[in-house]
This record gives C-alpha cells, sequence and structure tokens, in this order.
C-alpha cells in the first residue's frame, strides 16, 4: 500500500503565517479550512472588544464548536426520522406480502 508522503503548506489565519503539515496529501483541505477559521476570527475581531490574538482564537472554537454540535443534533434528528420512516416502511411492505 502507498503511502503520500507528508506536505507542507503555508496558510494565513489572522495575520499570521503558519506552516502545515499534511499526511494525506490534500492541501487544498487545508487551505479551505485555514481560510474558514481565518473568516470566524475576523468577523469576531469586527464586533468583540478585545485584540487579543489568543482571545479572539478561542471564541472562534467556542463558536465552530456550537456549530459543529448543532450539526450532529441536527444529524440526530434525521437519522432517527430516517429510522422511523424505514420502519414505517417495513410495516407496509410486511402489511402488502402478508395480504399477497
Amino acid at each position: 500500500m502507498e503511502t503520500t508522503p507528508a506536505q507542507t503548506v503555508k496558510v494565513e489565519i489572522y495575520n499570521q503565517i503558519y506552516n502545515i503539515r499534511s499526511r494525506d496529501g490534500d492541501t487544498d483541505r487545508i487551505k479551505e479550512l485555514a481560510a474558514f477559521v481565518n473568516s470566524r476570527m475576523n468577523e469576531i475581531a469586527a464586533s468583540a472588544l478585545t485584540v487579543d490574538s489568543l482571545r479572539l482564537a478561542i471564541l472562534a472554537a467556542l463558536h465552530i464548536a456550537d456549530e459543529l454540535y448543532q450539526m450532529k443534533d441536527r444529524r440526530d434528528k434525521l437519522d432517527q426520522e430516517i429510522g422511523e420512516r424505514s420502519a414505517e416502511c417495513v410495516d407496509l411492505l410486511d402489511n402488502l406480502l402478508k395480504t399477497k
């Protein structure tokens, strides 16, 4: 099995340059993620009363974590709904097969 050699990609997040190693070679994904984090930090900086980059990073992380948890909750609700609908379909099919 071949492994992709680690690559380094340079990204800028909140006016700081970071060299990030990518083990899977997906440097475009790292750039996309860095751009997302940078965008969040800039959004928060525009409305926050602090200019401390560490505090902004923590606030951005909390916002991103909140979004993640909201999406997980939504996924769980959808999984439950799909499970219920699947059970209904099974019941309908069972009833149809029993009547034939």
